[in-house]
């Protein structure tokens, strides 16, 4: 996959011809540019279908990131300090949600959004409807080999990796932590002490993508705070 374009055309090709529902999963090390680079996807796609699907609604995307747990739950467990790593995020609940998208059997899904302002998961607030026949979902845990996490990946039907410069990723990563409130000092520490563990997780299972995002193609649609 050479270019933005490339990724669009197998993205299509996935969908085949809308007659079963297909999900694409996009995952990567934190700040390696899977929310940028999905909603850039379902920007290109959404007005631009395979024969025989209407153009719009055909494309839904849904982030991992809406199964944050609450912090009033971090707190509880002692994890407010270690947010983002697996062990907080409703997994479950996660792979429950990507199953009832597979089942294609209800009008409308809802699933959890996550508000970086509020650093909160909000649910409900996203409404997949059944004319959304290519699914896509971005989430850093999505190819873990862990018993929370294997039911994800085998809902999915193709994983793609971000597979970012770790100079850029870190420095994309830092800046988007100062944009949502961090001191510097503060920004960089959470990136080496909270980041850098689950991005070794994260990058040990690359081996099991069905697709390498390149940096050049990830670093080409960069600008907005990374996913």
């Amino acid at each position: 996959m050479d270019t933005f374009a490339d990724l669009v055309d197998r993205a299509r090709e996935l969908a085949g011809t809308g007659e079963r529902r297909v999900l694409l999963g996009v995952t990567g090390s934190p700040g390696a540019g899977k929310t940028t680079l999905v909603e850039e996807l379902a920007a290109a796609l959404r007005h631009d279908p395979p024969t025989g699907l209407a153009a719009g609604e055909w494309v839904g995307h849904v982030p991992m990131d809406g199964f944050h747990l609450a912090d009033v739950e971090l707190v509880r467990l002692g994890r407010r300090d270690r947010k983002g790593a697996p062990d907080t995020f409703d997994a479950g609940g996660y792979g429950a949600l990507l199953r009832r998208l597979r089942a294609d059997d209800e009008d409308v899904v809802y699933a959890p959004a996550f508000e970086r302002v509020l650093e909160q998961p909000i649910a409900g607030a996203i409404a997949v409807p059944r004319a959304a026949r290519l699914i896509l979902t971005e989430g850093n845990y999505l190819l873990v080999d862990d018993p929370r996490w294997r039911a994800v990946a085998s809902a999915l039907d193709e994983v793609w990796f971000c597979d970012l410069r770790a100079d850029v990723r870190i420095g994309r990563l830092t800046a988007r932590h100062e944009a949502f409130g961090k001191v510097p000092a503060r920004a960089a520490a959470w990136v080496r002490d909270v980041d850098g563990p689950n991005a070794e997780l994260v990058e040990s299972t690359r081996c099991r993508a069905d697709v390498l995002v390149p940096s050049g193609v990830l670093e080409s649609i960069g600008g907005r705070p990374p996913g």
